[in-house]
């Protein structure tokens, strides 16, 4: 086999990564040309902080875990909130530092930070590489990653570790599912089995989150949905689990309009959460309906209670429920259709004629991009429209950080999805705060030719910290941002720009997109004043 790095370098390709994002330093470079010698791209980001999110999005891509590199010191503390935002957002994510020799990390200050220390609060796992360990350890790291309910782990390895030989061994990848395939029914002392529950429910409600996406759930729920004719509301990373065209789709919790989301479920009689992730809900949950609890985890988080609980692989237990059914359908279509009626009345509430209006550009941007198109989504007032406003049909359609909620993501995100996924065209939805995080990595974008459309909403604000200074009375106080030529930067690294303040203007921006052979930076001048009317 070689040295450590090249037993390190063959896992990571036998589970099928492609490309590890990376800011390269002195103790990683043995491992990068073990990477280069096995096949595997190493692709680097303008900082560690961005390399991490397009590690992050890949996973989101292929329910694979990403990978990332960083060096020791400030490469390793770089990283942090990448390899949290993938713990929050459950995505199985490897991290791997560079790290002073073992010898002298006692010893030595300049640029020595202890990564179990660093890394155990926002990871899995934090190991060490060992030549006499190596891959048990990879085998270990690698099956925690994705292990419900996934993450990040991360690992330390010094120059001269890599650079070590390793003990002959077959690469052997643990398996790379989350879920297994059953389920266990746990019930309260004196509480109804779960097809029961379901059967005495008049009006019953689905609510299903990212793990049946992990699950593949998107036909179980379908079934289950027409059979009881149950309305269905998703969480805003599980978008596209269940058609958004469906008659039976009820809108996306905890994004724009959540008052009318809220008091729809608070007139429900039940609520099976399927794969349902607390991480995501932003407001508490209130509401006093019983749930009948569907996940890979037992319900741990007690964020709601639940006497009786299907544990294991999401799909099975929608189809065992939905093999039980036996009634009549419990809500007609013609009631959730009443309800979007609401949901979208709410959605376009506060809509400046004349203006390019935060909901005009969502619509525009939806309409011109081609069939298939993946989205990613930065952090701000944006994301809450785009959560219900972007309609999907497939699951893994829109990528966000909506656990650690992390700024600084469409970009990078737009970037790994759009190297992961080939051919699939890419949308970054972005605001004008998010996007000065991580701008220079358009450069990389144009050096690959990624047909990304890089879309960003300018108001010149962190729009919702302003509203919440504005609620409270406040002056505006450090959220407002200085004006930047988007277009001209974006000409700077080679990247085609235009400037847009109409519909018709952005229509003619995206008329071309299927076609474009590298990025297009659209810069968006937007109305706020629908935020404050949403918020």
């Amino acid at each position: 086999m070689g040295n450590t790095a090249a037993v390190v370098a063959e896992y990571v390709r036998a589970t099928g990564v492609r490309f590890v994002f990376a800011y390269p330093g002195d103790p990683i470079i043995e491992l990068m040309e073990a990477l280069r010698a096995a096949g595997v791209e190493v692709v680097p980001g303008s900082r560690e902080g961005t390399a991490v999110f397009m590690a992050e999005a890949q996973a989101m891509v292929t329910g694979r875990p990403g990978v990332c590199l960083s060096t020791l010191g400030p490469g390793s503390t770089s990283i942090v909130n990448g390899v949290a935002a993938a713990t929050w957002d459950r995505v199985p994510l490897l991290a791997i530092s560079g790290q002073i020799d073992a010898g002298r990390e006692d010893l030595v200050t300049h640029q020595v930070v202890d990564h179990k220390l660093l890394f155990s609060p926002v990871a899995k796992w934090a190991g060490r590489i060992d030549p006499r360990s190596v891959d048990a350890v990879l085998r270990k790291a690698l099956r925690l990653a994705v292990a419900e309910r996934p993450g990040a782990v991360h690992l330390t390895g010094s120059a001269e570790t890599f650079a070590a030989p390793a003990p002959d061994t077959e690469v052997a990848p643990p398996p790379l599912d989350g879920a297994s395939g059953g389920v266990r029914v746990h019930l309260a002392p004196g509480a109804p089995d779960p097809a029961a529950l379901l059967r005495a429910a008049r009006r019953p409600l689905l609510l299903a989150g990212a793990a049946a996406t992990r699950c593949g759930a998107s036909g179980s729920l379908i079934r289950l949905a027409e059979a009881v004719c149950a309305p269905v509301v998703v969480a805003p990373m599980a978008k596209g689990v269940f058609p958004e065209d469906h008659p039976l789709f009820a809108g996306v919790l905890d994004m724009a309009c959540n008052q009318v989301l809220w008091d729809f479920l608070a007139g429900s009689d039940l609520v099976v959460a399927a794969g349902f992730d607390p991480v995501e809900l932003i407001k508490p949950w209130s509401l006093r309906t019983p749930v009948l609890h569907v996940d890979t985890t037992p319900n741990t988080d007690q964020v709601y209670p639940s006497d009786c609980e299907l544990v294991g692989d999401v799909s099975t237990g929608l189809d065992w429920l939905a093999d039980g059914w036996r009634g009549e359908p419990r809500w007609s279509e013609a009631d959730v259709a009443a309800h979007r009626a609401r949901l979208r009345t709410a959605y376009y509430a506060g809509r400046v004629v004349g203006r390019l209006n935060p909901t005009d550009v969502i619509d525009t941007v939806r309409a011109g991009a081609p069939p298939g198109t993946v989205v990613t989504c930065d952090v701000g007032s944006h994301k809450l429209l785009v959560g219900q406003g972007w309609q999907t049909r497939e699951p893994r359609g829109v990528l966000m950080s909506n656990g650690l909620s992390s700024m600084g993501f469409g970009l990078p995100g737009a970037i790994g999805a759009g190297l992961t996924l080939g051919e699939v065209p890419v949308v970054a939805l972005i605001g004008d705060g998010g996007f000065a995080m991580a701008a220079t990595d358009l450069r990389l974008a144009v050096s690959r030719r990624l047909p990304l459309a890089v879309v960003v909403f300018c108001d010149g604000s962190l729009n919702r910290i302003e509203l919440k200074q504005r609620a409270l009375g406040y002056r505006s106080t450090a959220t407002r941002l200085d004006e930047v030529d988007q277009v001209a930067l974006a000409g700077s690294m080679g990247c085609d720009g235009v400037r847009v303040t109409s519909v018709a203007e952005l229509e003619k921006a995206m008329a071309g997109l299927a076609s474009r052979t590298g990025p297009l930076l659209i810069e968006a001048r937007i109305e706020p004043a629908q935020y404050e009317a949403q918020f």
